[in-house]
């Protein structure tokens, strides 16, 4: 098996429910304007507005009524880069001065003459626009022929290699060109996009009577185990041995890390409830349903029976129990209800584990949709409403399989404006480690994830405590020169035979590893530097598949930014449960648990929040918010190296890398900046 860098990819459509989009023909750039006559405008091509493809085209696309939205750019971008820059730049009169809410809006958002202009032009199409969430998006609907004639492209059917029909558009987007340069881009023209969340679990149930002896174990210490040996990890993968026991912490049943441990590993500081995110608010993106009485049963076994989860619900686009799904656009049961209840349950969990006094966790939820449309509304949301400190996404896609550069540039505009309010976002960077779209449409490419990858969104990797088994210790030390990168006994690799018969890229899909990689639409952060950023794995812009978005030469941005435990043979302890009430539910299984309802859980979908409470627990104790975290790690990671994070240099052990790119002293694309040191973060002292 031959690994690429970026092709055109031989499949579009992902199975596991990761975005996925297939256009034909080459990226496109801006075109040359078409030339105008005495009765029509010139027009323009959007840049990038086609992503290549080699799947099947079936026919052409038909549809009597679709929804689109036309993404506006900011107003006064240069402006807009420069209030960043200064925002985050320790020493400029504005450090830190963060935006009030609403004032983006007033400040960036179009112009009322720029909007006018493209709702008059949409009318004039025979198009119907309605009200949309943002005001740098306007919501139009009409026939696939309406649409197609509005945007001069063509919309054609396609047929990937696994079987699975789609649609989307298969020439470049146009516009005239007097309303070109306002827009980022046309999202709704694929029905590709499908989230999909970074869990990852041990299917095993243990034997019956080590679940015996783990509900009558005080001690749990009868149902604790090693780290799996390649034969145990190939015959439950491989062989399909699923009665072995992976016991860890001292979660009920060993089911994993309890709050008590994982801030102990990480060295929490003793300071009461304000080093506990007492007073802030925390927030998830989620697009799933879930159950608050889980979330109870979990935190009333750690806190006791008077403590109550402060969860507030806020559904976006009727959630996924109500989806009021775009006109035309898919949001299938599979894909909603509780069908990502294992991964609600886990973020919020995960984010009370660490910062249990927050004031609030707000579980912001839209309906998992085809076309990206519902993702972007919620993102949207928590911006404009901008009560959330700190946000944790474990929701993601790959970047080659995002639909158009317009479609990054949009979600950019909400993130830049969550920075400039001072919310710190996180997003979970993937679990099969270089490979991002191995789960999604099966190719082998080197990828990261978006949103994670997006400069104004702190990427989190993974790591793995491997052979430290805390037991049932309230209060484990950090096992230096142990934690490594994640990567299940090293087997996830390059390699085209590998243990069990498998290739080493189905064992970074199978057992996972940590995500990490360079964009291939984002160009270098200014606040990405130091020991290691410049490396032999280095990407630069080339127009196209590498940093597509910056100027040609331009550094690569590189994925992640920092890492937390994420090894699903090193969990967390999670309760979750599904029933006849819970439909599409992942927890059903957990009824046969060792402790029913209880089971480790892992990915990088917990290093995410995990990060995101502790920004919390120092917004708490500075008593203001910190803004996206990247400048400050960055700075601190130069000025004090190994003062403020654990780094992970592969040193001295076998688990070096996350399939392809090493651990190093230093950044590295593995594992970032490494893991925290959370006394350290939280309240500034060495």
């Amino acid at each position: 098996m031959r690994l690429l860098n970026h092709p055109i990819r031989a499949g579009a459509v992902a199975v596991l429910g990761l975005a996925m989009t297939a256009t034909t023909g080459a990226l496109a750039s801006t075109a040359a304007s078409a030339a105008p006559t005495a009765s029509t405008p010139a027009f323009s091509a959007l840049q990038r507005s086609v992503v290549p493809t080699t799947d099947k085209v079936t026919g052409a696309f038909t549809s009597s009524r679709m929804a689109v939205e036309v993404a506006l750019a900011p107003r006064n971008q240069a402006g807009l880069n420069r209030a960043l820059k200064a925002v985050y730049t320790k020493g400029s009169p504005a450090y830190h001065h963060w935006l009030a809410r609403g004032q983006f809006t007033r400040t960036y958002a179009p112009t009322a003459a720029t909007r006018a202009a493209v709702v008059k032009y949409l009318r004039g199409a025979g198009l119907t626009v309605s009200a949309s969430s943002s005001p740098f998006l306007v919501r139009a609907t009409g026939s696939s022929a309406k649409i197609s004639a509005a945007f001069r492209t063509r919309l054609s059917t396609y047929r990937d290699k696994k079987g699975i029909n789609y649609f989307s558009n298969s020439t470049a987007v146009s516009l005239p060109s007097t309303l070109a340069h306002s827009v980022q881009g046309v999202i709704g023209l694929s029905d590709t996009v499908r989230q999909h969340s970074m869990v990852q679990r041990v299917k095993a149930v243990a034997p019956r009577a080590a679940r015996s002896a783990a509900r009558g174990s005080a001690s749990n210490a009868s149902c604790e185990g090693t780290y799996p040996t390649v034969q145990q990890v190939v015959d439950l993968f491989v062989n399909g041995q699923a009665d072995q026991t992976f016991g860890y912490g001292a979660g009920p049943g060993c089911s994993g890390l309890t709050p008590s441990q994982d801030n102990s590993l990480y060295g929490a500081p003793h300071a009461g409830p304000r080093a506990r995110g007492k007073g802030a608010t925390a927030a998830v993106f989620e697009l799933s349903a879930y159950q608050h009485s889980d979330v109870s049963t979990w935190a009333h076994t750690f806190y006791g029976k008077h403590y109550t989860p402060p969860l507030v619900d806020v559904n976006v686009d009727g959630g996924p129990l109500s989806p009021a799904c775009p006109v035309g656009d898919q949001c299938p049961p599979d894909f909603n209800g509780f069908a990502g209840d294992i991964e609600v349950d886990a973020d919020i969990e995960v984010q009370l584990a660490i910062a249990p006094d927050v004031q609030h966790v707000i579980v912001y939820n839209a309906p998992n949709d085809f076309t990206g449309q519902t993702e972007l509304d919620e993102y949207t949301a928590i911006a404009s409403a901008d009560q959330a400190d700190v946000v944790s996404s474990s929701w993601a896609v790959c970047e080659n399989d995002v639909p158009g550069a317009g479609y990054v540039q949009a979600e950019n505009t909400v993130f830049e404006q969550m920075a400039l309010q001072g919310q710190s976002m996180f997003g979970a960077e993937g679990d099969t480690g270089a490979f991002s779209c191995i789960r999604s449409d099966g190719t082998t490419i080197l990828n990261v994830l978006d949103p994670p990858s997006q400069p104004w969104v702190t990427s989190v990797g993974g790591t793995s405590f491997e052979s430290d088994n805390p037991g049932t210790n309230p209060h484990p030390a950090y096992p230096k020169g142990v934690e490594a990168v994640w990567n299940v006994d090293n087997l996830c690799s390059t390699a085209a035979s590998s243990a069990g018969g498998l290739s080493g890229f189905q064992w970074c899909a199978a057992g996972g590893a940590g995500g990490g990689g360079s964009s291939q639409w984002w160009g270098r952060p200014v606040y990405q530097f130091g020991q290691g950023v410049n490396n032999q794995f280095t990407t630069t812009a080339n127009g196209t598949t590498q940093c597509a978005l910056a100027k040609p030469g331009t550094p690569c941005r590189e994925d992640p930014d920092i890492s937390a435990n994420a090894d699903e043979f090193t969990p967390y302890a999670e309760f979750c449960t599904g029933n006849a009430n819970t439909p599409n539910s992942q927890c059903g299984f957990s009824s046969g648990a060792p402790a029913p309802g209880w089971f480790g859980i892992g990915g990088t979908s917990l290093s995410s929040p995990l990060w995101s409470a502790i920004v919390a627990d120092r917004d708490s104790y500075t008593g203001f918010r910190s803004g996206n975290i990247n400048p400050l790690l960055y700075v601190l990671n130069t000025l004090a190296p190994g003062a403020f994070l654990h780094d992970i240099t592969g040193r001295g052990q076998t688990t070096n890398n996350n399939g392809l790119f090493p651990t190093t002293p230093g950044y590295d694309e593995a594992t970032g900046l490494g893991t925290p040191r959370m006394a350290q973060l939280i309240t500034g002292h060495r």
